[in-house]
C-alpha cells in the first residue's frame, strides 16, 4: 500500500508519516526531500521539475509499502495518482505557524519573517504555492480514498485512527461522498 500523508506546512504531516511508516514497518520518504536541493542554508534551491519527479516514482517503485509527507501538488499525474490513500492534515493557522516558528528557531536559530507570512496565508491563498483552496481542489481530482484529519489531534490519535480505518478503505473503499473526516 502507498499512502500520502499531506497538508499545510507545519499541520504534522511529518510527523504523523515517519511514526506511521515506523509502526507499519513501512519506506518512508519526505517530499521535500526530492523537491529541495541539499545546499547549505536548506531550502534555498529548489531541484528541477523532471529530476524530482523520477527520484521519488523511483522509489515508489521500488517500494510496495510506503509513505510520503508532503505537497506533491503539480509533479505530474503519474506519481498524484500512484497511492492507494491520501491522508490529508488540517489545522487552524495560528497552531501551525506556532509550531513553524519552533520548529525553525530549533533547527536553524531563528524563523524567517517571509516564510512564516506564507505559511500563515494558506486557509486565504498565498500568492505562490500551496493554499487550502488549491489542495481541496486537488484532493477532488485524485483516484484514491481520501481520509482528512482536522484539528490538534496528538500524533497518537491520527495513528490510531488511520490503523482503524485503513484496512476497510483499502479492503472496501468508501464512495468518495463517504470519504471519513476526523475533527476534534
Amino acid at each position: 500500500m502507498k499512502i500520502l500523508i499531506t497538508g499545510a506546512s507545519g499541520s504534522g504531516t511529518t510527523t504523523l508519516g515517519k511514526t506511521l511508516a515506523s509502526r507499519l514497518n513501512y519506506a518512508f520518504f519526505d517530499a521535500d526531500d526530492y523537491y529541495w536541493l541539499p545546499t547549505e542554508p536548506l531550502y534555498t534551491k529548489k531541484r528541477d521539475h523532471d529530476s524530482r519527479l523520477q527520484m521519488l516514482l523511483g522509489e515508489l517503485n521500488k517500494n510496495s509499502a510506503c509513505i510520503v509527507s508532503g505537497s506533491i501538488m503539480n509533479w505530474g499525474a503519474e506519481l498524484e495518482n500512484a497511492f492507494d490513500v491520501i491522508v490529508f492534515l488540517y489545522l487552524e493557522t495560528s497552531i501551525r505557524v506556532k509550531r513553524l516558528r519552533a520548529r525553525e528557531e530549533s533547527e536553524f536559530g531563528h524563523a524567517c519573517p517571509e516564510f512564516l507570512k506564507w505559511a500563515a496565508e494558506y486557509d486565504t491563498g498565498p500568492a505562490s504555492g500551496r493554499s487550502l483552496a488549491k489542495h481541496m481542489l486537488w484532493l477532488t481530482a485524485r483516484r484514491c480514498k481520501v481520509i482528512e484529519l482536522s484539528g490538534d489531534l496528538s500524533v497518537e490519535k491520527r495513528c490510531a485512527l488511520l490503523m482503524e480505518s485503513l484496512p476497510d478503505i483499502v479492503g472496501i473503499g468508501f464512495p468518495s461522498e463517504q470519504m471519513p473526516s476526523y475533527s476534534v
